[in-house]
């Protein structure tokens, strides 16, 4: 028995996905109004399958999304949406594995797609989804975020594997000040950890790969 959690407010195409999901047979479907009862719902199952428009959800941002899919590794999110941004999408794709897209406007075989590998445990991306993130990829190698020269030299510092206080000695500067120019750096190049930082450095040629420690 598969457990779906369907979470879309938007009573069309609730009642549209559940009629997908119910085509297979294995399937048992609940409907979650809020996030509390979503997250009440994964605590009872959390090998569950989550059908979820975030947009159209009492969740306040992507951030908070990832906390709760964080919290919840073993349930899958298929994310069926029509106002997924790139910075949401990159999120999701780039820092967790369980997570499956596919547009509201996209045809019935894709929902069926995305529906399977979620049963398999897989993920899925639709064609638009991967094509958007491509092309934000590449657009993104061909025009690294400009970092000034001191945020440079401490990607370089974590790309070689230096601990924070150990580059804050080096540079006669407080942990404070090394740990604020991390989060400069991660804002600019828009990612959440020091590994995404340094993969997103090595591609764009801001870190010589001879440097780079992963």
């Amino acid at each position: 028995m598969v457990n779906f959690i369907l979470a879309d407010n938007q009573e069309l195409t609730a009642f549209a996905l559940k009629t997908l999901i119910r085509e297979h047979e294995s399937a048992t479907v609940h409907h979650a109004a809020d996030k509390d009862e979503l997250v009440s719902q994964l605590q009872k199952e959390e090998r569950s399958i989550v059908v979820l428009d975030y947009t159209l959800f009492n969740i306040q941002d992507e951030e908070q999304l990832l906390i709760i899919i964080e919290r919840f590794p073993r349930a899958q999110w298929l994310m069926v949406s029509d106002d997924l941004t790139v910075q949401v999408m990159r999120k999701l794709v780039y820092t967790v594995r369980n997570v499956s897209i596919v547009f509201k406007d996209s045809p019935f075989k894709l929902f069926h797609h995305a529906i399977d590998y979620a049963i398999r445990g897989e993920r899925y991306l639709c064609q638009r989804a991967a094509e958007v993130l491509i092309c934000q990829q590449a657009d993104d190698e061909q025009h690294p975020k400009v970092l000034t020269q001191t945020e440079l030299e401490i990607l370089r510092g974590v790309a070689q594997g230096k601990t924070t206080k150990e580059i804050a000695n080096e540079r006669y500067s407080s942990i404070h000040t090394i740990n604020t120019h991390k989060k400069n750096i991660f804002r600019k190049l828009q990612v959440n950890t020091a590994h995404e930082a340094i993969k997103y450095a090595f591609r764009a040629g801001l870190v010589d790969p001879s440097e780079f420690y992963i």
